[in-house]
């Protein structure tokens, strides 16, 4: 399923954007260089929201244990993290970003 979660404008480069849909999982987009990518928010080494951690240079510092992640792959890149993260599909229309949800990961309301 794909969604339009946010307006082009709302993420500037170098910057990211926390997006919370009812029924559907917390991501967060992330703008490198003018180019978008879509991850979940959520740490997968302890409960932590990505989007309050530091983002630079394509990696997110999680906010709890300082692990990274690669943006573009979801690859944990610093210990203590070691299982990648969620990445979704990432488009583009007019000024619209729109991300592919798989269908496992929606929550029947």
């Amino acid at each position: 399923m794909r969604k339009a979660v946010a307006k082009v404008e709302a993420v500037p480069p170098g910057e990211m954007l926390p997006v919370d849909i009812e029924g559907l999982p917390p991501i967060v987009i992330f703008n490198l260089d003018g180019e978008l990518f879509a991850t979940s928010n959520i740490c997968t080494h302890a409960v932590a929201r990505l989007s309050d951690g530091f983002f630079e240079e394509g990696v997110i510092e999680c906010p709890l244990h300082s692990g990274c992640f690669d943006v573009r792959t979801g690859e944990a890149t610093e210990f203590p993290c070691e299982i990648p993260l969620k990445t979704y599909n990432v488009e583009v229309d007019g000024d619209d970003i729109l991300v592919e949800f798989d269908e496992a990961c929606i929550e029947f309301i």
